[in-house]
């Protein structure tokens, strides 16, 4: 594989930061709640004085909704496991895993296997920032891979990953970051490997018209969208992880059925704000939805 699907852990970060600033909001309030994202990051001390409402206005300033729309996706995936979990899927895969915590803060049986799947460095950085009782947590089994010289396959296979079990696949903000053929490749090993059982995959994708159309990524009115558009590219870009890969629906339903998956759910945060921000009292204006990426469930039988 030309790229890993494992790239630097800035963005794990940036992630962990909005899990921690939403972890801050009245429990009435929030839409997610991750007891361990202040671990992983910098300045959270600062964070957790400022509190959830002037993080939120702070972030606005950069590019309204983003925070939201981060949230919606953390949810939308955590609603997933745990509805997998429910219905009896045997395993779950987390590919480039990163900081991610589902398998400690979510309510998930403990017969589920999960995989964690990442770079041993960053593995490394995770595990010396979590207690003794969750490191060792006996279904949670830390998977790491060097793509220049080892197999994803043969490294969940030697580490307990069984084939004929029915298994839950996510690779959750991954997609932009690498290649075409790097994204084709781990889904197609992935399918493969799990030819004789049932599987279920999550990942996401930014549209291709934020290069094209940058507004129609966009809520109507949205403030700017061409220059927050751009903002947000090169913000990624110099922390040293650029976005190289933009997709259309019809190309990335493509790539899951060609190697045997039905997509069930191609979705952005505007499907998604009535269902987790108008419960609590923070439905997002029309001009603070993001759409530029999207949320796909895809199945195999």
């Amino acid at each position: 594989m030309e790229k890993s699907i494992f790239v630097k852990d800035g963005t794990a970060q940036g992630v962990a930061k909005q899990r921690l600033i939403e972890t801050l909001a009245a429990a009435d309030k929030r839409v997610i709640n991750d007891p361990y994202a202040a671990q992983f990051v910098i300045g959270a001390g600062l964070i957790k004085v400022m509190g959830h409402r002037f993080c939120v206005w702070l972030g606005e300033r950069l590019a309204p909704g983003f925070h939201e729309h981060l949230i919606a996706r953390t949810r939308f995936i955590d609603d997933l496991i745990e509805k997998t979990a429910a219905d009896g899927v045997e395993q779950y895969v987390i590919l480039g895993a990163g900081y991610d915590m589902r398998a400690h803060r979510l309510d998930l049986p403990s017969s589920l296997k999960i995989f964690e799947v990442d770079q041993l460095e960053v593995q490394a950085r995770k595990r010396a920032k979590l207690s003794a009782d969750l490191v060792v947590k006996e279904n949670v089994i830390y998977v790491p891979v060097d793509f220049t010289y080892q197999s994803l396959t043969d490294q969940l296979l030697d580490a307990g990953f069984e084939h004929n079990k029915s298994t839950v696949f996510t690779l959750e903000g991954v997609s932009q970051y690498i290649t075409k053929e790097a994204v084709r490749s781990t889904i197609e090993e992935l399918s493969s490997v799990t030819e004789n059982a049932h599987s279920i995959f999550f990942l996401s994708y930014v549209d291709r018209l934020l290069n094209d159309d940058p507004k129609a990524c966009f809520g109507q009115g949205y403030p700017n969208a061409e220059k927050r558009a751009k903002r947000i590219i090169d913000l990624s870009a110099s922390v040293g992880e650029p976005w190289i890969s933009f997709y259309t629906a019809e190309e990335m339903q493509n790539v899951l059925t060609e190697v045997g998956y039905r997509v069930d759910q191609d979705i952005t945060v505007e499907n998604l704000n009535a269902l987790y921000f108008t419960p609590v009292g923070r439905t997002l204006p029309e001009s603070a939805i993001f759409k530029l990426e999207h949320f796909v469930v895809a199945t195999k039988p």
